[in-house]
């Protein structure tokens, strides 16, 4: 699990975001995202109850992303506020590399992300 110095703690800082972030869409998620004046990098994961009626599923849909954003925490930059947006219950079975690899290419297309190869 991600740890909570690196999660949003009220819904203020995720309206925030939606309000001045830009945003990157794939057909299964999205990302909003924003710089911050901390000098650290914060994530929020909303799924809505249209996309999974029960709290235990989108819940495991949460943890699962943030699993993925904690082991790549290092190629992301500092002092971004970023909220990923899950549209498809597909997410809940997709395996491991194939998530990665979605939140992979929504933070290289924000152009925001450092990559793999040169560090």
């Amino acid at each position: 699990m991600l740890s909570k110095k690196y999660r949003f703690h009220s819904r203020g800082g995720v309206r925030y975001v939606y309000q001045k972030g830009k945003t990157v869409r794939k057909p299964k998620m999205s990302l909003v995202f924003v710089e911050n004046e901390r000098k650290y990098t914060r994530f929020a994961v909303v799924i809505s109850k249209k996309v999974m009626k029960t709290a235990v599923g989108r819940n495991r849909i949460r943890r699962r992303i943030y699993e993925v954003l904690r082991k790549n925490i290092k190629y992301i930059p500092k002092e971004m506020d970023y909220v990923f947006v899950v549209f498809s219950k597909d997410v809940i079975e997709m395996p491991l590399n194939e998530l990665e690899k979605l939140l992979g290419e929504l933070v290289a297309e924000a152009k925001v992300c450092y990559n793999k190869e040169n560090k």
